[in-house]
């Protein structure tokens, strides 16, 4: 990244900051929660471009470690991205070695994504850059408080995907 684009970042944190804690202090929780999300996401995606991988890639990654070998149409649903968009990240993904694609003899249609060697030894090296970023974003706040941050996440997640399948079946 240019020195520039540094400035340009520290400006626009500094500007997140002095909003959050100073204009909207009782601004709407998905609000918060995104532009913490966006704090996480710039922390993590310095440390992974140190080693020329892409955010997107890494959200691909991340699935395929815990279950290697499902099909492309499974790790869509997944990531929570379109199908085109998956295969535009494997297509880049497999030119840099990290994936293999392929179909199986018992299926043809399906086509599935293998982790190589060297997608699989990535976990070794980046998973400690996800942890740091977390262990960055925890500093200074109580385990109690941790605890209590995670369960009401967990409960909004859950509040909201059950109003999108309710929303679904009324469609």
């Amino acid at each position: 990244m240019s020195k520039s684009s540094e400035k340009h970042e520290a400006e626009v944190a500094a500007r997140v900051l002095r909003r959050w804690h100073d204009a909207v202090p009782d601004d709407r929780m998905a609000h918060l929660v995104k532009d913490a999300t966006r704090g996480f996401m710039r922390s993590l995606q310095s440390r992974l471009a140190e080693h020329q991988v892409l955010p997107g890639h890494w959200t691909f990654l991340r699935i395929l470690w815990e279950r290697d070998g499902i099909t492309k149409r499974e790790l869509s649903v997944e990531a929570g991205v379109m199908e085109p968009t998956t295969v535009i990240a494997l297509r880049a993904m497999e030119s840099l070695g990290y994936v293999s694609l392929g179909r199986r003899p018992d299926n043809r249609k399906n086509i599935y994504v293998q982790l190589t060697p060297y997608g699989r030894e990535l976990q070794e090296r980046l998973v400690p850059l996800a942890q740091e970023v977390n262990a960055l974003a925890l500093e200074g706040i109580s385990d109690r408080d941790i605890a209590t941050v995670r369960r009401a996440l967990l409960i909004m997640i859950d509040n909201l995907a059950r109003d999108q399948a309710e929303s679904d079946v009324a469609r």
